[in-house]
């Protein structure tokens, strides 16, 4: 079913504006915002932890947290918690992380698609309460079962750009994040890879798309968008802008190109309040025609 989400962008709204926006969000029936967690600005799951007691509806999503960084046992054990206290609420992604970022902390990896194949299907199995046992070249487990799993475990999602690695999410993820700044048709060749291999794995069930894209609302609108995508050729196909109802329109492009849950970016400047609003209106509208 095709969605409508957006962004807290931690590169243009501090940690301290966080809990203002999430109210923003909820008080105006937003029904998905997402995070992601860069080195070195806020954490994922303290972050998605307080959202999530300060509203009663928002779905809050992780878009990503670096699989680098933390263990994967420890990654479970914090998504189980969440999902246990905020269940059906929580949408958790991981990816490779910014590999100079992984370096700096000293978790670069020489092979992020060999822990992504490893890190991932572990995952997936703790929250789903299994025991797991492994030896990889980068997830070790022996034994490992959570004392408290989710009564029903979140999708994982997977971060990916590259083939190989829409590929692989298709394989070993539930759903895949896709970043910014891509054309529909750009988006219809990711989906189809992700699409394609996870059928040739002998997946069932749908994999779950999320992409962001770039969107203003409101006075200079469309100036804003394409000066948030850059210099990549063909700006306006690669960002949404104007009234709800005509961010709810060209929005249809890109769930044609096979996305399920277009989630909108923030244009730099503006009010963020207002923007949670703008975005809202379009999801009633993308539910309505859904309908």
């Amino acid at each position: 079913m095709t969605r409508i989400g957006a962004i807290f962008n931690p590169y243009t709204h501090a940690p301290d504006e966080f809990r203002d926006a999430v109210l923003a969000a909820e008080s105006a029936g937003l029904p998905e915002l997402w995070i992601w967690e860069d080195c070195f600005r806020q954490s994922a799951f303290a972050t998605v932890g307080a959202a999530l007691a300060w509203t009663d509806a928002l779905r809050i999503g992780i878009g990503i947290a670096p699989m680098p960084l933390r263990n994967v046992a420890a990654t479970a054990m914090e998504l189980a918690t969440i999902e246990r206290l905020f269940p059906g609420r929580l949408l958790p992604g991981v990816g490779h992380g910014v590999l100079d970022w992984m370096g700096q902390a000293g978790a670069r990896v020489a092979s992020p698609l060999t822990l992504m194949r490893e890190y991932v299907p572990a995952l997936r199995s703790l929250l789903a309460g299994d025991e797991v046992t492994t030896a990889g070249r980068y997830v070790s487990l022996d034994g490992v079962r959570l004392d408290y799993p989710p009564a029903s475990p979140p999708l994982v999602y997977a971060a990916a750009e590259g083939p190989k690695t829409l590929r692989l999410s298709g394989e070993v993820a539930d759903g895949t994040v896709l970043d910014s700044g891509h054309t529909a048709e750009e988006y219809a060749t990711a989906t189809a890879a992700i699409r394609e291999a996870r059928e040739l794995a002998g997946r069932g069930g749908r994999h779950d798309v999320v992409a962001y894209v770039v969107t203003a609302f409101g006075a200079d609108a469309e100036a804003r968008a394409i000066a948030d995508v850059g210099d990549k050729p063909d700006p306006a196909e690669r960002a949404l802008w104007g009234d709800p109802a005509q961010v709810a329109a060209g929005a249809q492009r890109f769930f044609d190109a096979g996305v399920d849950d277009v989630i909108l970016l923030p244009a730099s400047r503006g009010d963020i309040a207002e923007f949670y609003r703008g975005a809202a209106d379009v999801a009633r509208l993308v539910a309505a025609d859904a309908s």
